[in-house]
């Protein structure tokens, strides 16, 4: 069983910073491909980031060279650093965990981002 829990969120002013965590319990951290999505209201939820157990990351477009994903095997944790907030990054973000010979899929509650001066 896993179990993983954001923190982080928060209200920001537009071209401010947030760092979100998820911290994930159980074994299979470091083998599993960690992601944060995101879901605004009325839209249907997205990747934004993604790191593999090797730290090879992707980026959605709207996104990238403004975020970075990052993980710590040691601690279970994985961080999505956001700059350059725009208010269209108001979203609940969710943490992904993705496990392919286990077939695990977990995600975690979510954590609500709101960018708005």
């Amino acid at each position: 069983q896993v179990q993983l829990v954001e923190s982080g969120g928060g209200l920001v002013q537009p071209g401010g910073s947030l760092r979100l965590t998820c911290a994930a319990s159980g074994s299979y951290f470091s083998s599993s491909t960690m992601a944060w999505y995101r879901q605004a209201p009325g839209k249907e939820r997205e990747l934004v980031a993604r790191i593999t157990r090797v730290g090879s990351t992707a980026y959605a477009d709207s996104v990238s060279g403004r975020f970075t994903i990052s993980r710590d095997n040691t601690k279970n944790t994985v961080y999505l650093q956001m700059s350059s907030l725009k208010p269209d990054d108001t979203a609940v973000y969710y943490c992904n965990l993705r496990n392919i010979p286990t077939a695990y899929d977990y995600w975690g509650q979510g954590t609500q981002v709101t960018v708005s001066s």
